[in-house]
């Protein structure tokens, strides 16, 4: 028997069925749920712009104005995606705009197989894809790697804290 790799990948992949921009009709006819299971989810942030602005006749400081807010990369390594949808999301970005920019979550599941905690991003495009590495002397798992560029993220706990 098998043993199944993925009790170690606590990063779960999910996004919604249709385009971000699409109206509810439309994205009724994109029943498409891809998902994948990773271990190491990084760029759940942003970064915000300051520009320093000296003011004449003030000599103690320096004032700092935001100019603009971006929001990093989510980049998903050492992943498995046991269908297609992820990669059809990313061949989607690069050939039609339809389904290219979907809603979607990362979630940490806890050691016991539960959510623990969600990040949903809005707007996001697939927009990096790394195959994986096969080797066939090793019984490894292959690995795949994703990045998703976004216009928004939002955390989301999903159980208390101390909850297996």
């Amino acid at each position: 028997m098998i043993e199944d790799p993925l009790p170690s990948y606590r990063f779960l992949v999910t996004l919604e069925p249709g385009d971000a921009y699409l109206p509810g009709a439309q994205a009724a006819l994109l029943p498409l749920l891809p998902g994948g299971e990773f271990q190491e989810a990084k760029g759940l942030g942003a970064d915000l712009e300051v520009s320093a602005y000296p003011e004449g006749g003030v000599n103690d400081h320096v004032h700092l104005l935001p100019v603009r807010h971006t929001w990093s990369r989510i980049s998903l390594r050492r992943g498995v995606i046991r269908d297609a949808g992820l990669w059809t999301w990313y061949i989607a970005g690069l050939t039609q705009s339809l389904g290219a920019r979907r809603d979607g979550a990362v979630i940490l599941m806890t050691p016991g197989g539960t959510p623990a905690m969600s990040w949903i991003f809005q707007a996001g495009l697939a927009a990096k894809w790394v195959g994986p590495e096969l080797t066939a002397t090793q019984g490894s798992v292959a690995i795949e790697a994703m990045e998703i560029a976004h216009e928004g993220l939002i955390p989301v706990i999903l159980s208390p804290p101390g909850t297996p």
